[in-house]
């Protein structure tokens, strides 16, 4: 019975439908940002959860950190560690400071992506000396670190009254 059975291999994803799948996310979570009030960016919390400022620039680390990680194997942010993570502001006071770099990281993401080797996605690396995965993994982890957060901006954006961006519009 085996030898009938004709084996077929469907490639769901190429690296480059991945890398728009994951810049189509990056937008709609660009607009969930640019949907704050400005005060309410840096200042707004619900139940003890982090300003979506604070969320967004955890985003912009893990994103910015992780496909230069990815491309090159330096899993380090110019120091060491991830400049933001989302627990300072590090000098970022204004919704056009914050958009600005997430448009910077979203170049980087243009710019390192096509350097991602074929044999990379299947390496095992323990990416910014904590999260131990192939690097496929990592960027699935990276994007849904990101839809976790762009929930919480959902919840936020909902809370103050605005009507955020259809979650399934990722144009």
């Amino acid at each position: 019975m085996a030898n009938n059975i004709i084996e077929q291999t469907a490639t769901l994803l190429t690296p480059e439908s991945l890398k728009a799948h994951w810049q189509g996310h990056r937008g709609l979570s660009r607009r969930i940002l640019d949907a704050f009030p400005e005060k309410e960016l840096f200042e707004f919390s619900i139940g003890g959860m982090r300003p979506y400022a604070l969320l967004a620039l955890e985003m912009i680390d893990l994103a910015e950190g992780g496909v230069k990680g990815l491309a090159t194997g330096d899993w380090t942010m110019g120091d060491g560690a991830p400049r933001h993570y989302g627990q300072s502001d590090n000098g970022i006071k204004t919704k056009a400071e914050l958009l600005a770099l997430w448009d910077k990281v979203t170049a980087d993401i243009e710019r390192y992506y096509p350097e991602i080797a074929p044999e990379r996605w299947q390496q095992v690396e323990k990416a910014f000396g904590m999260y131990e995965n192939k690097g496929i993994g990592t960027l699935q982890y990276l994007i849904d670190n990101e839809i976790h957060h762009r929930g919480q901006g959902y919840v936020y954006l909902r809370a103050l009254g605005i009507e955020p961006a259809p979650f399934w519009d990722r144009q």
